[in-house]
């Protein structure tokens, strides 16, 4: 919401101000000069990136316009899953768990947390990551230069999108000022026209260099920025899993791994102690109901 809100008082500040100083609103609106600028930004933005990254850029504003980051909810559903499998480790055998590893989906533990479950990129994490612990021989400093390079790779990705709107944004001035040559060109074509016609053909000039500027300052650079933010906040899933996963190789018992990853929240969205032990203890409990209903 907080996109919309902004461009509605960008907008009723900048065209308001016009109006108030004696401008004329219409003056403005020159559609051809808006074309020439976004159409030519647009193409360039396709030029520039592969379809990929296009079809994210398309995905990453949506995500910023909806402010898709993880909530607590999302994280205590990660961190209580991690107990899950973490407490199965500590009290099951290599077998039984590599079963929940090697085929998540008809897993019970994977069952339980659709969103882990569904999000694909964060379940081949979270299992290539256990599987190389059940393989016991891997040291807790390789582990985590794996992690760091992988989360690093990932989040590369997740950013290319936001490097190609701050380059498309980079360009917009010019591109107004393109529009702008284009608009006195015609101006000049018209030497022979009354004073209030070529004068208006100056104006609508100068609208594309106004235009390209705003439209980079004001419009995309902060959607830009936005994504960016979004994005960070969603690979901060990634550095929780990893604490846990770090303390769960040093030995700590499930409550604590889960502890050291709980602490990697940041705080506005970090759930509370009693919170997660809340969750864990309802998970404990809900398998505790499920193994005296299998014996009876």
């Amino acid at each position: 919401m907080t996109i919309p809100l902004g461009l509605v008082v960008t907008l009723v500040c900048m065209f308001g101000g016009f109006a108030a100083m004696g401008g004329k609103i219409s003056v403005i609106w020159q559609p051809w000069e808006y074309v020439i600028i976004l159409g030519a930004s647009v193409g360039t933005f396709i030029v520039a990136n592969p379809m990929k990254t296009i079809k994210d850029s398309g995905a990453g504003v949506m995500e910023a316009m909806k402010n898709t980051i993880p909530k607590k909810e999302d994280y205590l559903v990660i961190l209580t899953c991690l107990f899950s499998l973490i407490r199965e480790l500590k009290s099951k055998s290599r077998a039984e768990v590599e079963k929940h590893i090697d085929n998540p989906s008809e897993s019970a533990i994977f069952a339980a947390y659709p969103k882990v479950l569904n999000d694909e990129k964060m379940l081949t994490f979270v299992c290539d990551y256990f599987r190389l612990i059940l393989m016991g021989n891997a040291r807790t400093h390789e582990i985590e230069a794996l992690m760091d390079e992988e989360i690093a790779t990932m989040r590369g990705d997740k950013l290319k999108c936001y490097h190609s709107l701050v380059a498309m944004s980079e360009g917009l001035p010019a591109l107004g000022i393109v529009a702008a040559v284009l608009g006195v060109i015609k101006a000049m074509s018209a030497l022979d026209q009354p004073p209030e016609v070529l004068g208006a053909y100056i104006g609508a000039a100068l609208v594309g260099t106004f235009a390209g500027i705003f439209f980079s300052y004001a419009v995309v650079t902060p959607i830009a920025t936005q994504v960016k933010i979004v994005r960070e906040k969603q690979m901060r899933q990634y550095i929780v899993i990893k604490q846990t996963l770090l303390a769960l190789m040093n030995g700590a018992m499930p409550q604590i791994a889960v502890e050291h990853g709980r602490k990697a929240i940041s705080a506005a969205d970090r759930p509370s102690v009693d919170e997660l032990e809340n969750a864990t203890l309802a998970t404990g409990n809900a398998g505790a109901g499920g193994a005296e209903k299998k014996a009876a």
